[in-house]
């Protein structure tokens, strides 16, 4: 996604904004989950290899977030969390190299409509906009043996969709469980060690974060 249909994303969810802020008194609800993203990936050919592609396997995590009600049915989400996930290759004349490995840090905002955040059980549905930054790329020994001497991630802009629930237990303790969709994809460059780029590919990784945790409200 361009950062145009970005900006044009985020406009549609700060419009919504008003809204969810016809409110009464608004409260917060923090979360610590368990998430495993799992990347519903795909890739362009690398160039001259006959069809090798890229694959981006899965990553268990911690996460934090935080959900500013407005009311009873309307909330703001924000996501801290980073993954690490490692690269390898499928198809082609490199099948099966390892391709190294790259940090992921997946900021999203998400406007959400909750059933009833003050009941026993509160089911939720959103839909928000993602920036991805890619960071910290450990290259691999199967790749420099090729003469790639780094690659070069472009930073990503999204769409994403969420669903949940929260089951209330004792005080304002609650248990969580979400399901979220995040549309990602980077173009990574294939630097070789005199700063030429021997190939660009476009990897669409597009994870499915599927999360369990308990929450808290005030």
């Amino acid at each position: 996604m361009t950062a145009r249909r970005f900006l044009i994303a985020f406009v549609v969810v700060l419009t919504l904004l008003p809204v969810a802020a016809q409110a009464q008194d608004g409260h917060w609800i923090v979360r610590g989950r368990l998430v495993s993203v799992s990347p519903n990936d795909s890739s362009t050919a690398i160039a001259g290899t006959g069809g090798s592609k890229v694959t981006v396997d899965d990553d268990l995590i911690p996460e934090v977030d935080l959900t500013y009600m407005f009311n009873r049915n309307w909330g703001l989400e924000v996501i801290a969390g980073t993954s690490q996930h490692r690269l390898a290759v499928s198809g082609g004349a490199l099948t099966g190299a390892d391709a190294g490995s790259v940090r992921v840090l997946p900021p999203t905002l998400t406007l959400q409509y909750h059933s009833n955040s003050d009941g026993p059980f509160d089911v939720y549905g959103g839909l928000g906009v993602n920036y991805t930054l890619f960071y910290s790329y450990d290259l691999s020994d199967d790749l420099a043996g090729l003469g790639v001497h780094d690659l070069d991630f472009s930073q990503s802009f999204g769409l994403s969709g969420q669903i949940g629930m929260d089951v209330a237990l004792k005080g304002a303790w609650v248990f969580n469980v979400d399901v979220k969709y995040i549309n990602m994809s980077t173009d990574v460059d294939l630097v070789l060690g005199t700063g030429a780029v021997l190939d660009t590919v476009t990897v669409d990784i597009n994870p499915w974060v599927f999360g369990v945790g308990i929450g808290y409200r005030f």
